[in-house]
């Protein structure tokens, strides 16, 4: 399809006369710049936002984006005296309406990416539909057959860095981004034939000239429309990327020569530039939901292919203006410069296809779908069972054979269609392959409670190490040791934790450290049954985010543990600092039933080599990792029943009530830790109960324990001073390794440890530290029932978003309360307690 003035087909009524002086200039300028701050100012907020953690709704703040562009833009669109800018004018306000008809999809949870990129989809075809109407069918020429060319190798040059820094999702998400990229280009394409080449009828300024000008205009055009497009950051990259595409895109409208001949345009060569161009970074760039979260290092990559892309863009397009692409004085082609461009096409695409191969990253890593079924094991009986290794033995065997039992017609299923799939059995569940069909015909099966989502993060092409840290373990770094005791027991009783195994779950461990090493329980190699890593199957502990050699530092290093004395087991459930149900899962089975590094987690565990205590110093948000309220609660319930202790982070959303939201910390089962400074005040980013995800209104934290200012291991040998109540955990499940250490009459005794440890905390007499990190004064007791079955519910009254009515709960003295629960974990008192008690 072309539009051929010279043809007799009179152009669309947009033209006017009038050209523009220095005041016409100056308005094009103030307005160029005004649309570009909007539509960055708009996603840098709608994003940072989200990644602040604050409650901003990306479709609201793309469509007030929109909506702002389009009032500033209509009057010049609109009564412009100048026909060339108020055609400039128009294309740019029809192009704030893409955002606006596409802001709807920011709607759907970013769980939900393939669903949002196909209604884009749908969107997108039906903008560039309208724009299309009506266009004839026109004869393909030799020079279009060129230009054809030449954009199918500037597509494939520009694609090189996405395809050597990038990875792709899954086959259904290629397929998503191809449609959608070409769906993109065709609507920017028509967008600039429809409403920015026809002004050239009436007022050229010369070829090179009107390229370079309709280069700037469509640049714009294409920042406004690239914020609408896919999601989470990514349109970010998409608004700078593009638009350097854009002078190469208006050159390549010309199928005409230039000698004394009537300018014809044709759509889709820069259709298909733009199309494959955002097709590449769609594909080859994460926009899922982990994506938000870890921007610093997928998004990192993205930022440095949009550098090069922009780069490339320009200097490909500087070469369009001074060859005039193809052009020459004669205006006539050279027969040769067809068949030249594009063999650069297929050299481009044959250079892509071997960097994508040796270079990159090949391979499929698109999200993934938890399905959980109906029934789950009852695993009470175990509870009453007075031997622990046949309690434990009780747990496993018994989920395994209800798992085999329940998933059995899913999983022949599955095999008949070869769709790749793992079986869970501490909950009863199945992670596979699949797209949004498959999730609607899995939602349908009798068998099946609920699909969630299971997002995986996509590989990198650079190390994942962590930072190194050049700091070495101060003298003063034991404060949170002595606050809670830890140092009168080991002086006192001599208990350090010995015959105690700590199962971490977090982003792994440097088992070279000097503070772990000699505890890992694989120390001279024997990694089977000790380490697991479901993300990357390392053979042996490592750790790329530092958060895990951290936590567990805390719970028995040398120097800096609870328990010193004690050994670990560990697991890899974050990468990035991020996870899934499935991988969350994976460690909570290993923790249950070890098993050899190459063996099947269902027949192949060993419940005698579980690890006694656990901790657990992440949680699982439904928003962005695919944990609804009740996803993980089965396992915990396992564990427990199996006599192991699961300590769980309260999270760091505080100080306001209800902010203990994210699983495992919700959970009855769990005992779950909030944090406080040295002062013993409570810290102001602690998570505040109570529970309302699940409706039960259930006062969370259980107890409280130092989580500021806390030093620790960091890999490469280093030290590192963090806080967060994932510092707070660790103190918690080293308190549990000493009590039980003392006292191995409590060991699986999960009931008995729990009310030890809340009848010997300290009560909370501090205050409450803000985010600046003042104090925030003590307000007067809040007047209590009776009798209060469930202290939580008296919150609600007062209301879930009054800071105040957390602090007068504690500062009543009620326990326990949804700030520091029965208080400051005293772990000296407690083996007092349970020594007291045997005798």
């Amino acid at each position: 399809m072309e539009w051929e003035p010279g043809a007799g087909e009179q152009a669309p009524a947009v033209l006017g006369g009038g050209r523009t002086g220095c005041l016409g200039r100056l308005v094009q300028v103030l307005l160029f710049a005004a649309l570009i701050a909007i539509a960055f100012v708009g996603q840098l907020w709608a994003w940072g936002g989200a990644i602040l953690g604050g409650e901003v709704n990306p479709a609201a703040v793309t469509a007030i984006q929109s909506l702002a562009a389009l009032a500033v833009l209509l009057p010049f669109a609109a009564g412009w005296r100048a026909g060339r800018e108020r055609a400039i004018y128009r294309m740019w306000w029809a192009a704030a309406l893409y955002p606006l008809l596409l802001a709807a999809t920011r709607l759907l949870p970013p769980t939900q990416s393939q669903a949002v990129l196909l209604l884009q989809l749908v969107l997108t075809l039906l903008f560039a539909a309208v724009l299309a109407w009506p266009l004839r069918r026109r004869r393909v020429s030799q020079v279009i057959r060129s230009t054809t060319g030449g954009a199918a190798a500037g597509a494939g040059l520009l694609a090189l860095p996405w395809v050597l820094f990038g990875a792709l999702g899954s086959p259904e998400d290629l397929l998503l981004a191809l449609l959608l990229g070409l769906a993109f280009g065709a609507a920017a394409a028509l967008l600039v034939l429809r409403l920015w080449l026809p002004s050239l009828e009436l007022d050229s300024r010369g070829r090179g000239a009107d390229i370079f000008t309709g280069g700037l205009a469509a640049g714009a055009a294409l920042v406004t429309m690239a914020s609408g497009l896919s999601l989470n950051g990514l349109q970010l990259v998409l608004m700078v990327a593009l638009p350097a595409l854009s002078w190469l895109a208006v050159a390549l409208f010309y199928t005409s020569p230039p000698a004394g001949v009537v300018p014809a345009f044709d759509w889709r060569p820069p259709a298909l530039l733009l199309g494959l161009s955002s097709a590449t970074i769609l594909a080859f760039t994460d926009a899922g939901p982990l994506a938000l979260e870890a921007g610093d290092a997928a998004l990192g990559w993205a930022w440095r292919a949009a550098g090069i892309s922009v780069a490339s863009g320009w200097l490909w397009a500087l070469m369009a203006l001074l060859l005039r692409l193809h052009w020459g004085t004669s205006g006539q082609e050279h027969p040769v410069f067809g068949r030249v461009v594009w063999g650069g096409a297929l050299l481009s695409a044959a250079l892509a296809v071997l960097l994508y191969f040796v270079a990159g990253q090949p391979g499929f890593y698109g999200d993934r779908l938890f399905v959980i079924l109906n029934t789950q094991a009852d695993l009470s009986p175990a509870v009453q069972m007075r031997d622990y290794d046949a309690r434990r033995q009780y747990v496993y065997r018994t989920a395994v054979a209800h798992a085999d039992a329940g998933q059995a017609g899913l999983r022949r299923t599955f095999e008949q269609f070869g769709i790749p799939y793992t079986p869970y059995y501490l909950v009863s569940a199945i992670e596979v392959d699949g797209s949004l069909l498959a999730r609607l015909l899995l939602a349908n099966r009798s068998e099946v409670s609920r699909v969630l989502p299971s997002p995986r993060l996509r590989p990198l092409p650079g190390s994942m190490e962590a930072g190194q840290q050049e700091a070495e373990l101060p003298p003063d770094h034991g404060w949170n040791l002595a606050l809670i005791g830890a140092e009168q027991v080991w002086a006192a009783y001599g208990a350090r934790g010995a015959g105690i195994v700590v199962g971490q779950s977090d982003s792994g461990v440097d088992g070279a450290h000097v503070e772990l090493a000699d505890a890992y329980r694989g120390r001279g190699g024997s990694d089977d049954y000790n380490w697991f890593d479901p993300w990357s199957h390392t053979p042996a502990p490592v750790d790329y985010g530092g958060h895990g050699t951290h936590t567990l530092g805390s719970v028995l290093g040398n120097n800096t543990g609870v328990a010193p004395d004690a050994t670990w087991i560990a697991c890899a459930n974050l990468q990035r600092n991020l996870g899934n149900p499935a991988l969350y899962l994976d460690c909570l089975q290993f923790m249950l039933a070890p098993f050899p590094q190459d063996g099947d987690p269902l027949h192949d565990g060993d419940p005698l080599r579980s690890a006694h205590v656990l901790n657990n110093s992440w949680g699982c948000p439904e928003d962005h990792e695919g944990c609804d309220p009740a996803s993980l609660q089965p396992a915990v319930d396992a564990l427990r029943a199996a006599g192991i202790f699961v300590v769980a982070s309260a999270g760091n959303d505080g100080p306001r009530c209800g902010t203990v939201t994210d699983p495992i910390a919700t959970y009855a089962g769990a005992f779950t830790v909030g944090a406080v400074d040295a002062q013993r005040n409570l810290a102001f980013f602690s998570s505040a109960g109570p529970v309302m995800v699940d409706g039960s209104g259930r006062t969370k934290p259980d107890i409280a324990a130092p989580g500021v200012d806390v030093w620790s291991a960091y890999p490469g040998g280093q030290y590192a001073m963090f806080s967060g109540t994932s510092m707070a955990g660790p103190h918690v499940a080293g308190a549990v390794a000493l009590l039980w250490s003392a006292d191995p009459t409590l060991i699986g005794d999960i009931d008995r440890t729990e009310r030890i440890l809340r009848e010997t905390a300290r009560p909370f007499s501090g205050e409450m530290m803000d985010a600046a990190g003042l104090l925030v004064g003590e307000e007067s007791p809040v007047p209590q029932p009776a009798a209060t079955p469930n202290p939580g519910a008296v919150l609600l009254d007062v209301g879930l978003d009054s800071q105040a009515a957390c602090i007068r709960q504690a500062s009543a003295g009620q326990t326990p309360n949804n700030l520091v629960g029965y208080g400051i974990v005293d772990v000296y008192a407690a083996v007092q307690r349970a020594l007291k008690a045997d005798e």
